[in-house]
């Protein structure tokens, strides 16, 4: 089982400041390297990605660190650097610096009671991870393991990085291509199929056959072009509105107050029926694919 959530710290801080010489750039560029303008955006809001992961078996901490290890740190060096501004111009730009990793920073087994509710416990504790500033004196990472059995899984791991890092999608696939068989540690875990794409929706039409005549059939298919390009700006227009001075429509999800709440909002997990998922959608009156 496998939650990704994202969740922007209270308290956020600038990278460090350092002098970088261009002589040890030069000589190394896998030590510093600049920051994409992605990166800087994330950095700029402090959003985090906390992913969650249930395990069928206790925790092996041994195990997990040693692939933490052999892994993430040696292959990937986003998980071995800082972010720092660059002063040694007169535009400081962001930049990642590789610095060692102290392993015991970045691993985390709470104590948590014993006598409480499990599934609370994972959500209680989960929430307040997105309520933590990260350390940007190393790496902005880590891992946390609750070794305590719940309703769907023998025992919980939680990552929390910062989205500089990577996004969602990449880093579960960062975390299945890391992970390892039981039964052959030198095999890569099965990947389920994609799916097969049969629907109506999936078929391509066919481009109609023009002849000497058939100005109508280009007309048609020119328009339909037309048509995409003024939906699409007409699109973004209503999404940049929004943003700025409009209100969301309202539906079944809104309050009947029309009242945003002002509790702190946490993460709650669920596992929910297929069949429950198509009523909402049938409900919400949205499109089926």
């Amino acid at each position: 089982v496998m939650q990704v959530a994202m969740s922007a710290a209270t308290h956020s801080s600038r990278p460090l400041s350092v002098r970088v010489s261009r002589e040890k750039e030069c000589a190394d560029n896998s030590i510093v390297e600049p920051m994409s303008p992605t990166g800087r955006v994330m950095e700029e809001l402090g959003v985090c990605i906390v992913v969650v992961i249930g395990l069928g078996t206790p925790v092996n901490l041994p195990v997990f660190r040693a692939g933490i290890e052999t892994e993430l740190l040696t292959r990937f060096p986003r998980f071995r650097s800082i972010q720092v501004m660059d002063e040694s111009t007169n535009n400081s730009k962001p930049r990642w610096v590789q610095t060692p990793v102290n392993m015991d920073d970045h691993i985390v087994v709470p104590r948590l009671d014993p006598e409480a509710d499990p599934e609370k416990a994972v959500e209680d504790y989960v929430a307040s991870l997105s309520l933590l500033p990260m350390d940007r004196r190393r790496p902005l990472w880590e891992f946390h393991f609750l070794d305590f059995p719940s309703s769907e899984a023998a025992s919980t791991v939680v990552l929390r990085l910062h989205h500089s890092i990577g996004d969602g999608t990449s880093i579960t696939t960062l975390l299945m291509a890391s992970s390892r068989s039981t039964a052959d540690p030198a095999r890569v875990p099965a990947m389920p199929p994609p799916p097969k794409r049969t629907g109506a929706i999936y078929q391509r039409e066919p481009r109609p056959r023009l002849s000497s005549g058939d100005y109508l059939a280009l007309l048609a298919w020119f328009w339909s072009y037309v048509v995409l390009a003024w939906h699409t700006l007409v699109d973004v227009t209503m999404i940049v509105a929004t943003i700025l001075f409009l209100s969301d429509p309202r539906t079944l999800f809104t309050r009947a107050d029309g009242v945003e709440p002002r509790t702190r909002k946490r993460f709650v997990h669920r596992t929910l029926s297929f069949d429950d998922v198509k009523l909402v959608k049938t409900a919400m009156n949205c499109v089926h694919y």
